[in-house]
This record gives C-alpha cells, structure tokens and sequence, in this order.
C-alpha cells in the first residue's frame, strides 16, 4: 500500500500524532529501483493519493529531484517552536518563561548546532557550565526539559529521527517556608489595620489561593449561600485566564472567611480586592501591602506563596488527607502536594492502627475454588 497512515509519539509529552505518508517502490523506465517517502502536503487521504500520483508522473517522466534535507540549527527552530507550538498551547507567562531560558541558558550553548549535533555528550556538558554558574539541579532539571520538549517537537515535525537522552539531575525535595499558628493569627491581626484590603490576608490563609487568583478573584465568584468560592480565573501582569492547572475549582468558605469578605463588600467594582479607584490591583500592590503587614506584625519578609504554603502545612497538620489538599491547592499532581506528608506524624500511626477495627460484617472474603488456592501455573514441579 503506497499510501498508509502513521502514527507517532512526542517522546516528551507522550502524546500520539497521526499524518498520511507516501511510500512509493516503483521500477524506473531505465530499469532501475527507485523508492521515496514522503509525508504528504496535504493530510487527507484523497489529498495524499494525489500527492503520490504526482509523484509517480514525476518519477518516470524524470522530473521528480530529491531535494536536499535542510537541518535548522537550534535556535531557528526554537522560535519556530515558540511561534508555532508555544504561543498556540501556552499561556502568557509560561511563554515569558520558556523564552528566557532560552536567550539565558540554551540559546548560548546550542544556538549555532544543528539539531542532528545536539547530542548525549553536549547535553552532559552543558549540565556541567549550569552547575558552574551555580544553579541549583532544579532549575537546571527546568532547562533539560524545555530542551527534551523543543527536540520532541522536531521529531514529531520530521526535522530529526530521534532524540537524545535527556537525562535529568537528582533533586531534593524543597524546603517548605510556612507560619506557625501564632505567626498566621499575629498576620491576620495586623491585617485589620489595612485600609483598603483587609480580607485579603484571611482569605489567602484560609483558602490557599495563589496570588493571580487572588488578583482575578471577582464577587460573582463568591456564594455566600453555598459558602463556595469558584476559583476559575488568574491574572498575570494584566493577563487574565485559567489558573495554573487549565482548570476551575471549588474552595469551601469557613466562617472566618465568610465574615472577612461580608465585612469587606464594596461598589468601586466586580473585583473583590480593587484599588481605591476600582481598577485593578497589581502584584506590586499586593507585595507593598504584605510587607507591609509583616512588618506590622513584627514578622519574618515572606511572599504571597507562605500564605499558600501556610493553609496547606496547617491542614496536613491537623490530619486532613493529602488527596483534599490536592484538590484545594488545584495540583495537578498529588506528587505536588506529598511536600506536605511529613506534616502529619500521626497519618501512618492512624493507617496502621485501622487494622484493629472489627471487621465489617457486611464483608465477605472471597476465595477461588472454595478455598483451594489454585498452584500457580508457572510453578515449578517438585
């Protein structure tokens, strides 16, 4: 068959994509084989019949030139990446992102390299310049995998075969910066004195939003009757869209929540914490006010993120399964949210001791065969 369609897995995403492709096998008027693969231009299958129609006329009649391959180098395909992949899949501050790694870090070492040179001993090296900078394995772990994905997209783009191994340096798990339970009660204190924002402490302590949802955050996404805040929305330097994970949650409001927002309600707009004017708040506003708050409380400087780090470290603590923190914080993955894990000391002792709880007489074992554990058929006989 001359016309077939193929699959084929980004080695970095895992996701599989499908593409019509002419293979042809045709004996020449001259008596000679000739054999040509080719992805076709136009990804129908009626279209990719007629692209290997042409490309028999042109065989015989002699007119079909292979054309010479051109290989980008590294740093014409990343813009290529960047304009083509990023700006279509993703959002304003992940392109910001994966843009200055790439003029800081990758651009430098493997800029002028075509795709074909970038191979296993230059990715080792060039894990050996960012440690000599003094970067830490995360960051540099960041680096490996903006380059395993831009090399991925040029697989699946018919720019290389494969891709080198990528392999990514060992990480310890981050130190988590949160208050005490005195520190939180002393912040939510010296909150009150604020003018403008004075839910804006409790609500982050209690409900574990990160900054840009704090910033986006609008009264139609707060049911007081429901006692549920919809969390669907995120600003980024002005850019407002979906939160980090791409999806919209639902944060249970407690009481200390419901009277902070109750007692803030405002008409200078839609935006719960606007600036005095009703426009909106920027994240300068808001690390001028904790600072400013902190200070106030005689505390330690801490970020927007303590805060996050905060309502989930008091909620481990107080025994509450990571799985509902997960779902709290809006991780996508319940490995985020394992960070937390040792701020329960007592989970494996409840774990453990749940054996000793009579058995449930609804419970009914089940053995095959009437209780004759079938001899595995892989067992050797004796």
């Amino acid at each position: 068959m001359s016309v077939r369609r193929e699959k084929r897995q980004d080695p970095a995403t895992g996701k599989v994509a499908e593409f019509w492709r002419v293979d042809i096998d045709i004996e020449l008027p001259n008596g000679k084989r000739r054999r040509v693969r080719k992805v076709s231009p136009i990804q129908t299958r009626r279209g990719a019949e007629e692209y290997e129609r042409e490309l028999r006329r042109s065989l015989v009649s002699g007119d079909f030139k292979k054309k010479e391959v051109v290989i980008p180098n590294f740093e014409s395909f990343a813009n290529e990446f960047i304009n083509s992949h990023a700006l279509a899949h993703n959002k304003p501050s992940e392109i910001k992102g994966k843009q200055l790694m790439l003029r800081n870090h990758l651009l430098p070492e493997f800029g002028k390299l075509k795709l074909t040179e970038i191979d296993g001993l230059k990715i080792a090296k060039f894990k050996a310049s960012q440690r000599e900078k003094c970067l830490n394995n995360k960051t540099i772990n960041n680096h490996l995998i903006l380059l395993r994905t831009i090399l991925g997209k040029a697989v699946e783009w018919s720019h290389l075969e494969k891709i080198p191994r990528v392999e990514k340096l060992p990480t310890a798990i981050p130190k988590i910066d949160f208050l005490s339970f005195d520190e939180a009660s002393r912040l939510e204190h010296a909150a009150t004195q604020e003018t403008l924002w004075k839910s804006l402490v409790p609500v982050a302590l209690h409900t574990g939003l990160r900054l840009g949802e704090l910033l986006a955050l609008r009264w139609e996404d707060c049911d007081f009757v429901a006692r549920k805040l919809r969390v669907s929305r995120s600003d980024w330097q002005g850019y407002v869209g979906t939160p980090k994970s791409g999806k919209e949650r639902i944060v249970a409001m407690n009481e200390r929540v419901m009277t902070a927002l109750k007692a803030d309600r405002h008409l200078r707009g839609e935006l719960v914490w606007p600036k005095s004017d009703g426009s909106a708040a920027n994240k300068d506003d808001f690390k001028a006010m904790i600072e400013r708050v902190c200070r106030r409380a005689g505390l330690r400087k801490i970020g927007w993120h303590t805060l996050r780090h905060t309502f989930a470290s008091h909620l481990a603590m107080r025994g509450v399964p990571l799985r509902a923190i997960q779902e709290l914080l809006g991780h996508a993955s319940i490995t985020t949210s394992m960070r937390y894990a040792h701020l329960s000391p007592d989970c494996g002792a409840r774990a453990v001791d749940a054996l000793m709880a009579p058995t449930p007489e609804s419970f009914v074992e089940l053995r095959p065969n009437d209780g004759q554990i079938k001899k595995p058929k892989f067992a050797a006989s004796v």
